[in-house]
């Protein structure tokens, strides 16, 4: 009789080994990060991705949605090693704007567009079956999606004035940081989307394999060079990210700082953000040509060419990418104390002569795009990602009218400038190549 109880105990504790194993196997492998470096599971993971702002609206039913095109795209993706990529969780504000992205998500504070969200939820699933990741952004400092200009004005600031003055644009946007009303919109947004759970796989979003990280908005600046307000904007960051923290503990936050040039060039503004415990790694942006490194021919377009000529993109290059590697450095120093990892998530370069046609060359962006990848190579990135991803999209005109293809540049840009298309086979290679390089 004991030997049968003892065989019995036996075959119960295989049983409950063999549950636990499965368990572990089937488990979703987030990303974590440990001594400076992300992890998926217990392999090291660095990354190749894409900045896809606008993947919801595509993997969308409604206006703007093309499900076809979406898998083309991720297919693609795939195929060049791209393994992440970076969307738009977010959209405030009235659909009247042209500069803004439509359809919006959020028309009115509380108010959801159904149709954007199960796109969301649609792009997530197809992520997770190819086993890519997404960086989520849940807010923006830039008007091209509402952001801190929507808040404030449902705030009762006022209108949103344009950048044409940049002095009138910064005293305005400023403002978020210290609007409470503004802030708990915010904060409401991030309650409602980082809870939510998916249609398509039934799954919480805070359980989904496909989500690496959520960002607390693109770009997020205090836009004031003044002590209170870049306090603010830090108590700001804080709060955001413990919120995000408190209600999906199993997925990364970062900031989505262009790094000391969103921090007001204050390098003890852009430590304090991202030592915050619950701010998981550092993410700094890097661009040529809105921060004049290309030469003469830097500044505004004329019908889509550059004043001064067609060879300045091309012959910028070695300037541009000194300037760049010092940049990375100066960032890289402030923050290396802190041991966590960096990544490069936001860099464009133009097309030769700053032309949008698709049948235009590129040969200054793959050299840069090379250089750009290329400092992965240090150990001090461990992710690069370019904007933008316009894959299999057609521009419809300079400026984005509805319902043109998305291509990646916002609808207030030229459409074209910064986006890599299917057709542009020699940047597709050097990524390519690239990603080859990680495995």
């Amino acid at each position: 009789m004991r030997r049968f109880a003892y065989i019995f105990i036996a075959v119960a504790l295989a049983g409950i080994f063999a549950c636990q194993n499965e368990k572990t196997e089937n488990s979703p492998e987030f990303i974590t990060t440990r001594g400076g470096r992300f992890y998926r599971g217990q392999t090291e993971y660095k990354f190749i991705g894409a900045n896809f702002w606008y993947g919801a609206v595509l993997a969308s039913e409604g206006q703007g949605g093309d499900r076809e095109r979406l898998q083309k795209e991720l297919d693609l993706m795939q195929e060049v090693g791209i393994t992440n990529v970076r969307v738009l969780a977010s959209g405030e504000g009235p659909d009247t704007v042209s500069s803004h992205v439509v359809p919006v998500l959020q028309p009115q504070p509380g108010v959801y567009n159904d149709t954007i969200l199960q796109g969301l939820d649609y792009l997530l699933a197809e992520l997770e079956k190819r086993g890519m990741t997404a960086v989520l952004f849940l807010n923006n400092a830039w008007e091209w999606s509402g952001g801190y200009g929507a808040y404030l004005e449902w705030a009762g600031c006022g209108p949103v004035p344009d950048w044409s003055d940049w002095g009138i644009a910064e005293r305005y946007h400023c403002q978020f940081v210290q609007n409470d009303k503004a802030k708990e919109m915010a904060a409401n947004h991030v309650r409602f989307m980082v809870s939510r759970t998916n249609t398509v796989t039934g799954k919480p979003y805070s359980e989904s394999p496909a989500i690496m990280a959520w960002e607390l908005a693109n770009e997020p600046r205090a836009f004031a060079r003044d002590s209170v307000t870049k306090a603010c904007f830090a108590e700001w960051v804080e709060a955001q990210a413990k919120l995000i923290k408190s209600l999906d503990p199993n997925h990364l936050v970062t900031t989505g700082s262009e790094g000391l040039e969103g921090c007001e060039e204050d390098p003890e503004l852009f430590h304090q953000v991202h030592a915050f415990p619950e701010i998981d790694y550092v993410c700094i942006h890097i661009w040529p040509y809105n921060w004049h490194w290309l030469g003469p021919a830097s500044g505004p377009l004329e019908n889509g060419l550059a004043k001064n000529g067609e060879t300045s993109v091309v012959d910028s290059v070695s300037y541009a990418a000194r300037m760049t590697r010092a940049y990375m450095e100066r960032c890289w120093n402030v923050v290396k104390d802190l041991n966590k990892p960096m990544v490069l998530e936001e860099f464009g370069y133009p097309r030769d002569g700053y032309r949008i046609e698709l049948s235009s060359s590129t040969q200054g962006r793959d050299i840069y795009y090379e250089y750009a990848f290329g400092l992965m190579d240090e150990g001090k990135l461990q992710g690069c990602c370019f904007w933008a991803w316009g894959g299999y999209a057609q521009p419809g005109h300079v400026r984005w009218q509805r319902w043109d293809d998305y291509v990646g540049d916002p609808a207030q840009e030229e459409q074209g400038l910064n986006a890599v298309f299917a057709s542009d086979t020699t940047t597709l290679n050097v990524i390519r190549q690239a990603a080859e390089k990680l495995k």
